[in-house]
This record gives structure tokens, C-alpha cells and sequence, in this order.
């Protein structure tokens, strides 16, 4: 069986890797040889593409579902917020290569020694860093400028968490990606009414929304949010 990789038509350092008659979507593997939540990894022409699961990370689940922009490009730095295990953020890593540099934020120690492990010691383009979102003045010192904000929390006022971190380390026309979870913000709200309120929150907070994108079938009640700062 045949197996052939192409790129994203969309997106820099994203692919397609085709076989079987099936495209699945896939990232170039800066830790060669390693799997960060077992996904399959695929040799073809001297280079070790990882498969990306749209089930297990939002972003993907956003390209498939059509999403226009996403910012992260190659050379990017990008402060994830709530970059849990890692999942997500070991794509990222792989998109932004060697020039680009992830600062990866969350609340819980437990939870950052896992993306330590399973991403940070294995990258030399991934920081983690224990953090509060709500409080971004504690973590600025480490970050300094970053040109892309993915934010993934599970935290009520999800929009104002994105807003004042970009106030601190977001370059001007920086991208914000918003991985909205309704029932995480208002468990009792219609979801339509908790998304709209977010992204006005956004909107009132210097940022020109692009695009809203559902995130069904593989997230309920999400949507992911394209938005540009403007300072």
C-alpha cells in the first residue's frame, strides 16, 4: 500500500498523509521516534510524520472542520494556555520547528510535570511554566512577545483570561485561537447564548473576530474562535 504526504493547502507545516484511500492529517515529528499520546507515527521519504488526532485536540478538529486561520506558522512563538498533557501543544511544537518557541501555561503542577515529560524534555523549542491564566503579570518575565495566544481553559470568563494575557505579551494584529467549552463557562445557559457573549467579551476587548467555527462531531458544545488583536 502506498503512502504519500502532502501539505495543508491552507496551513505551513501541516499535512495531509495519504493511504488506503484515506487523508489523515498529520504534523513532521521534531522528536523523532517518539509518540506524545500514542498516535501513530508514518515513515515516508526519510521524514516521520505524526498522525493528529481530531478527537483528542482541538486545533486539528478545527482544521478538519474548516477553519480558515490559525496563525501558527513556522517561527511563530505561541503561549498556550491550559496545555494540560500536551496533546495539542506537542503539533504546535512541530508546526513552529526549531525557530519558533511554545510557552505552555497551566494551573496544576501534576499536570505540567506530565508536559514536561511527555513534551518539554523532549523539545527544545517548548517551555513549561506553572501559571494562573487569570494572572498573566506572573508569567510575563518568562514569555516577553508572542505573536499567537491558543487558549484552552476550562474556566469561566474564557474571553477576558485571552484578553488580559494579550495586553501583556501579545505583538499588535498578534492571532488568538479560542477553544470555547459552553458548559465549562455556564453549565446551565444555552451554548449558542454562552458563545455569543464570549465572543462580544472579545470584541469589546480590542480584538476583530474572524471566524467561529463549530467543533461538532468530535467536541461537543465547542467552538473554536479566529480573532486578531488590535491593541
Amino acid at each position: 500500500m502506498t503512502t504519500q504526504v502532502r501539505e495543508h493547502e491552507k496551513f505551513r507545516a501541516v499535512y495531509w498523509v495519504e493511504s488506503g484511500g484515506e487523508a489523515h492529517l498529520a504534523t513532521k515529528n521534531l522528536a523523532r521516534g517518539y509518540s506524545v499520546y500514542g498516535e501513530k507515527l508514518i515513515q515516508v521519504g526519510g521524514e516521520e510524520y505524526r498522525l493528529w488526532s481530531y478527537y483528542r485536540s482541538k486545533l486539528a478538529a478545527a482544521i478538519v472542520r474548516g477553519i480558515s486561520e490559525i496563525f501558527i506558522k513556522p517561527g511563530s512563538r505561541v503561549l498556550y494556555l491550559g496545555a494540560a498533557t500536551g496533546t495539542t501543544a506537542s503539533h504546535v511544537s512541530d508546526i513552529i520547528g526549531s525557530e519558533g518557541f511554545l510557552y505552555g501555561v497551566d494551573f496544576s503542577p501534576r499536570v505540567m510535570m506530565q508536559f514536561l515529560q511527555n513534551v518539554a524534555e523532549r523539545r527544545a523549542n517548548v517551555a513549561a511554566i506553572v501559571g494562573d491564566a487569570r494572572n498573566p503579570s506572573s508569567y510575563k518575565y518568562l514569555v516577553g512577545g508572542v505573536d499567537v495566544i491558543y487558549c484552552d481553559v476550562a474556566q469561566p470568563e474564557q474571553a477576558k483570561i485571552v484578553a488580559d494575557n494579550a495586553r501583556e505579551m501579545l505583538n499588535e494584529n498578534g492571532g488568538v485561537l479560542v477553544a470555547i467549552k459552553a458548559r465549562s463557562i455556564d453549565s446551565v445557559e444555552e451554548p449558542d447564548r454562552v458563545f455569543k457573549r464570549e465572543i462580544e467579551t472579545l470584541a469589546d476587548s480590542g480584538f476583530k473576530v474572524l471566524e467561529t467555527i463549530s467543533l461538532e462531531p468530535y467536541e461537543r458544545d465547542h467552538v473554536m474562535v479566529a480573532a486578531r488583536f488590535r491593541g
